[in-house]
């Protein structure tokens, strides 16, 4: 299994305590993190992207710019690119660029997103969401793969013989699609041979199960080679925390926890468990000892055979606290969660495409 760090980048005050840094402290936290997550050997870093509530993710591409500048190995995620209320072009360029500047380590994810106030910020109607990301998607693709593209959609002006510049690093630029409980984006990776990342972050495991369940069976369909066929799973909403044991993690971020989601416009206040000992106990949330959260880990591979786990640090604390979080999970949890992929290994089928295209044979 290979493992990630996601941030989402929420910006908001600890609930306990009152304090919150200001917003050049949080960027400069989340390359921090991403420089320290390197060194510890996870293998990806993922930036989400929102324009509404307590968030400042609303330019992932300019974050993961400034984290290639400081890393040289760990891989480069969004999670995820409101594809459906943005320009695909735009978004192929800046992307392009992200992928220059890591040296071919962008992995896009993409998505319709989960909140319904951006759609009018960007002039798009909400009901139009699914046919917007289907045929922004299917522009951003072409757009990395062709040289020139001819387009002509529902909800934008045709194009006629353009490239986009600069072009990526890699010949072909490898593009998740992220799903809560989604079917419809499922059916789009499916379709289109593409890996699928299920939030795993509020719902019952069943959910999760039923939608990843979906997404192989018509990723088989679609007659793709199941060689490519990843998968990529959240950690819950509220993220991970590791104590020496499962009773004291409870109690220490118990709080924090029941706090932030009684608040609104934050990550996990639609979750619909009672407490934290209900989430732990049967939610996705990562709380607890260092084997006990390797266990659960282990037990969501078994349901889902996922590739690529990742997980989210509790931002609202002190940043010392969540690098000591991050440090733990590596050193104690990742060696206890041993389960085989080829993902970003020589046996990926995408190996091949971080070569330059003048270089590639």
């Amino acid at each position: 299994m290979r493992f990630q760090v996601l941030d989402i980048i929420a910006h908001q005050d600890d609930p306990i305590t009152g304090l919150q840094v200001d917003t050049a402290q949080r960027f400069e936290q989340v390359v921090h993190t991403a420089v320290r997550a390197e060194q510890l050997g996870f293998d990806s870093y993922s930036i989400g992207e929102r324009h509404a509530g307590a968030f400042i993710s609303s330019s992932p591409a300019v974050v993961l710019e400034a984290i290639a500048a400081r890393t040289r190995k760990i891989r480069l995620h969004t999670g995820v690119v409101v594809l459906s209320i943005l320009d695909p072009v735009r978004v192929a360029e800046d992307f392009a660029t992200v992928d220059q500047l890591s040296n071919g380590r962008l992995e896009l994810g993409i998505g319709k997103g989960n909140e319904v106030a951006h759609f009018p910020l960007f002039g798009r109607n909400v009901e139009d969401q699914w046919d917007l990301l289907e045929e922004n998607y299917e522009l951003l693709k072409a757009l990395f793969s062709d040289e020139p593209v001819d387009f002509a959609g529902q909800f934008r002006s045709s194009l006629a013989q353009v490239t986009t510049s600069p072009r990526p690093y890699q010949s072909s630029v490898r593009i998740w699609h992220g799903s809560a409980t989604s079917l419809r984006s499922a059916e789009l990776a499916a379709k289109h041979g593409d890996p699928l990342f299920s939030a795993n972050a509020i719902q019952p495991k069943e959910n999760y199960m039923a939608l990843i369940d979906h997404y192989k069976k018509a990723y088989e369909q679609a007659g793709h080679d199941l060689a490519g066929r990843y998968v990529g799973s959240g950690s819950g909403a509220g993220g991970v925390y590791l104590a020496d044991s499962t009773k004291q993690a409870i109690k220490e971020f118990g709080p924090v926890y029941e706090a932030l989601t009684n608040r609104r416009n934050v990550p996990g206040n639609n979750t619909p468990y009672r407490n934290i000992e209900h989430a732990v106990a049967e939610g996705p949330l990562l709380v607890g000892s260092p084997e006990f959260v390797a266990a659960k880990i282990l037990d969501y591979h078994q349901s889902f055979g996922h590739d690529l786990q990742s997980i989210s640090l509790p931002t609202t604390q002190p940043h010392e606290a969540q690098i000591e979080t991050l440090e733990r999970f590596a050193q104690e949890v990742i060696p206890l969660v041993n389960t085989p992929t080829t993902l970003w290994t020589e046996q990926d089928p995408q190996a091949k495409n971080t070569l330059r295209k003048e270089y590639a044979p």
